[in-house]
């Protein structure tokens, strides 16, 4: 059995044709990235059934604070599973089972400790999002479920999901996920209608989370233990504690991911936070579009994370063709799926906007955001393509260097200049504006640090 697995991870990344490698490890990764943002929206879709924007915005308040969680998760997952990909490649399957270990306890710390700040600090915390006299209930009730109870298996499930992925089994870290994922969008209605009474929808929507990442973690933790005493993901203190070498490792890679996906919801809520300013209204339909923008952008982060593992094997290996095309062929696939995303969305915005909210005037407003909004879908791809790269080659302060400069060079800085000179719809505009110069940084850096050898 063991000489199996290792054939099978083997055949991903060493043997099979560099199509195959990807599609192997890409579409599970999309898939899971889909149903992530599936289950996600549930919650908005069936909030916004009680046509209560008021509900709806106090869900959408709680999105940068859950993917706050998910930041802390790629803090172990994304360092540590780069870091595996790369000691296989380099055949250091004891100090791989060792970084393994050492990344899953993290992550459960990591998680613990911010589940327990938010329970004790939820009214400044909801405060400082923008929450309301009519949202700061509905956003206390569902960050109680998602956030404080939910956290540890949130964040456990998508370390373990990382782990696996990295180790060529990208099916089962995607089974996972969609597990979860289709599990909430049942759950959701069945709590939110049928269990609880009128007006706790919100609180019923985060008890289906909140019990749908549960059944995820159980999931995840049941694969690594199948997975047996010979796969280099394990629970089992016995594996030892990783080298200095390799701790500094994760954290050398997991502290960019987490800072970049931190500034990334840090945009989310200044939105939020400037959209609110407006009126609540505005605030409900930057939030719905937020969620369905996420659509190609989940896509392509999916095409992202299954490449990594096999880029970062292959330049451990010195493989440096297959490497170079694993690269070349994932950021065409990720370039399609923005261009096709523009097309369907510049042409069917009210149709996506009315699948969570049928009032009028938020239908309207939501519409004309989407169609600014996702003309930035290809130069978000390739920003966070380029960081992915970095972390695959373990580069992980050029990573942090292109998400700082991002995120505080370029897109909060340019929502507050737009909004100042153009006012809400300033910030709309703000993240074309902001991605075309941060696609034109990320290119002149990767061409500076590239691997050697590699030419495109």
């Amino acid at each position: 059995m063991r000489e199996k697995k290792r054939v099978d991870q083997e055949q991903v990344f060493d043997r099979l044709p560099v199509p195959s490698a990807l599609r192997v490890m890409i579409v599970p990764a999309v898939v899971s990235q889909l149903i992530v943002l599936i289950y996600n929206m549930a919650d908005t879709f069936y909030v916004g059934q009680t046509d209560n924007p008021y509900m709806v915005a106090g869900t959408s308040l709680i999105l940068p604070i859950f993917n706050i969680s998910l930041c802390l998760a790629g803090l172990a997952g994304v360092g540590g599973g780069a870091l595996i990909s790369r000691l296989l490649g380099e055949n250091r399957r004891d100090e791989a089972k060792r970084a393994g270990t050492f990344s899953i306890y993290l992550g459960i710390f990591v998680a613990a400790l911010f589940s327990a700040v938010m329970g004790i600090f939820m009214k400044p915390i909801l405060g400082l999002l923008g929450a309301g006299e009519n949202t700061y209930e509905y956003a206390r009730q569902y960050a109680l479920c998602v956030i404080v109870a939910g956290g540890i298996p949130t964040v456990l499930s998508n370390v373990l999901a990382n782990l696996i992925r990295s180790v060529g089994r990208s099916k089962e870290a995607g089974t996972g996920i969609v597990v979860g994922g289709l599990l909430n969008i049942v759950l959701d209605p069945l709590f939110m209608f049928v269990l609880l009474p009128e007006g706790y929808e919100v609180l019923g929507a985060g008890i289906a989370t909140c019990l749908s990442n549960c059944v995820a973690c159980v999931y995840f933790i049941v694969v690594v233990l199948k997975m047996g005493k010979s796969s280099v993901i394990t629970f089992s203190p016995r594996a030892g504690m990783a080298k200095k070498e390799s701790i500094l490792a994760i954290f050398g890679v997991g502290i960019p991911s987490a800072i970049s996906t931190l500034l990334f919801d840090l945009d989310y809520v200044i939105i939020d936070k400037m959209m609110v300013s407006y009126h609540d209204l505005a605030l409900a339909a930057v939030g719905i579009v937020l969620k369905v923008e996420r659509f190609p952008l989940n896509v392509g982060i999916g095409i992202c994370q299954g490449m990594m593992p096999l880029v970062a094997y292959n330049y451990a290996s010195g493989n440096r063709k297959r490497m170079k095309d694993s690269i070349r062929l994932s950021r065409i696939l990720g370039l399609l799926v923005a261009a096709v995303s523009i097309v369907l969305y510049e042409i069917f915005a009210a149709q996506f906007i009315r699948l969570f909210i049928s009032d009028a005037q938020t239908v309207a407003m939501a519409e004309n955001f989407l169609r600014i909004r996702v003309l930035a879908t290809p130069l978000m791809f390739m920003s966070f393509f380029t960081v992915y790269l970095f972390q695959a080659f373990g580069k992980g302060r050029i990573a942090l260097v292109l998400g700082v400069v991002r995120w505080l060079g370029f897109n909060i800085p340019m929502l507050f200049i737009l909004n100042g000179i153009f006012g809400m719809y300033g910030i709309v505009w703000s993240q074309v504006a902001a991605d075309t110069l941060t696609v034109a940084m990320s290119l002149l850096v990767y061409r500076k640090y590239r691997p050697k050898g590699q030419t495109s």
